[in-house]
């Protein structure tokens, strides 16, 4: 499993949303683009996704913008990263369940990749988006000058 670029960007892109929702009720895309470093082209395609899937609304207009559909301790990495990637699975043949492969009944391997998807899936769904978001400004509020 890799996560894509797109994936990463909608991560980054909903984090950024919850970074500034207090300080302002719609966020403008460009904002978002400026501060993350990502194409505004590529971003309506990570924010017309992100919308679909109920994650995210958007208003309109001069003062429009988005902003998270819910609290941002209502999110889970992992549910941002399915709703970009799909599956998170290590390997194909867990992508689908019941599982399809024919070779699923003697594979010597199956529990070692089930038990890593296992992992994988605990832990992107352990953090939230707040998590994520307080974890960044805490990074930011470490900057030393000498």
């Amino acid at each position: 499993m890799k996560i894509s670029t797109k994936g990463r960007y909608a991560l980054r892109t909903m984090v950024d949303l919850a970074r500034h929702t207090q300080t302002a009720e719609w966020i403008p895309l460009r904002d978002i683009s400026q501060r993350q470093d990502i194409s505004m082209k590529y971003l309506e395609q990570i924010v017309q996704h992100l919308g679909s899937a109920g994650l995210v609304r958007s208003l309109r207009g001069p003062s429009g913008g988005y902003q998270l559909t819910r609290a941002a301790e209502k999110y889970t990495a992992g549910e941002i990263l399915r709703t970009i990637e799909g599956s998170l699975a290590p390997v194909a043949c867990l992508e689908h369940s019941p599982n399809q492969c024919p070779r699923y009944p003697i594979c010597p391997t199956i529990k070692f990749y089930e038990g890593l998807r296992d992992v994988i899936d605990e832990y992107v769904d352990s953090v939230t988006l707040q998590d994520l978001a307080d974890s960044g400004e805490r990074d930011e509020e470490a900057v030393y000058y000498i």
